[in-house]
């Protein structure tokens, strides 16, 4: 007598399935964001997430952190190599002699300055998308760009902004983007377009903002390493020091108001 084993069904991989992505329209007539709640929730279900981990737990998958670390590397074409927010100013008036006062610099323009208010408009851009509000976008948007203290910071913000923008539309295209571009007449700040397409591609908003923050970071030392100068190796010490402080800040400003954003000259 022949026994038939019986066959054992498999799941379909949720890997496997295509994840729609949360689309973010503009209307036909003006530029009203459209968001499809339920494209949302089949995202982050084939990603193996449910909604509340996806944007509060911060899991990202293999798609958002490989577009995160193309974003935000050194070699994204945004000239982030041209631009140091001041640090020039700060080693020539002797603010900054060593790897010790370049942390302790960093460290407050990270928790107080720019770094972080720019950490409360990323996150007000991105919840903006995710919440369909086009007003809500263009606020945080046209005070981003007017919040900059002087013309080369506006220059730095904007032009960084214009050319992710660019690029990421380019490559990695979302609706979202297409409608801050319609929406950012007067200039894009850089945290605003990269919040902007990080809501686009589904992306949770606690490692993209900590992202965002590391690599601003990331390209102060590098600025610094060059201005003082200092070795490699101190400058990814003071990097690995201020690990805590990128972590705090942008725990922070996610839960910031824009009425809250303030800095000091």
């Amino acid at each position: 007598m022949t026994i038939k084993r019986p066959q054992r069904r498999t799941k379909r991989s949720a890997h496997g399935r295509e994840a729609a992505q949360a689309p973010l329209v503009p209307a036909k007539a003006g530029t009203q964001l459209l968001l499809d709640s339920r494209l949302r929730g089949n995202e982050r279900r084939n990603r193996g997430l449910s909604e509340d981990r996806a944007t509060d737990a911060g899991d990202l998958n293999g798609s958002a952190l490989y577009r995160l670390m193309a974003w935000l590397s050194p070699a994204y074409p945004i000239g982030a190599f041209s631009y140091s927010s001041g640090i020039e100013w700060a080693v020539e008036a002797g603010d900054i002699a060593d790897a010790a006062s370049l942390k302790r610099w960093l460290a407050v323009m990270i928790a107080d300055g720019s770094g972080f208010c720019d950490a409360v408009f990323f996150a007000h851009a991105y919840r903006a998308v995710t919440q369909s509000d086009e007003g809500a976008l263009r606020a945080v948007a046209e005070l981003a760009a007017a919040f900059a203290p002087s013309k080369e910071r506006h220059l730095e913000t904007t032009a960084q902004g214009r050319a992710f923008l660019e690029a990421t539309r380019a490559a990695w295209p979302t609706p979202a983007l297409d409608c801050l571009l319609a929406i950012g007449d007067g200039g894009v700040a850089l945290p605003v377009a990269v919040g902007v397409a990080s809501a686009g591609h589904g992306i949770a908003l606690a490692p993209a903002l900590r992202a965002y923050l590391q690599a601003f970071a990331a390209n102060l030392v590098s600025a610094g390493v060059r201005l003082i100068p200092l070795g490699q190796t101190d400058g990814q010490r003071v990097l690995a020091a201020l690990e805590h402080v990128v972590a705090a800040s942008a725990a922070r400003a996610s839960g910031t108001a824009l009425d809250e954003v303030g800095g000091a000259a």
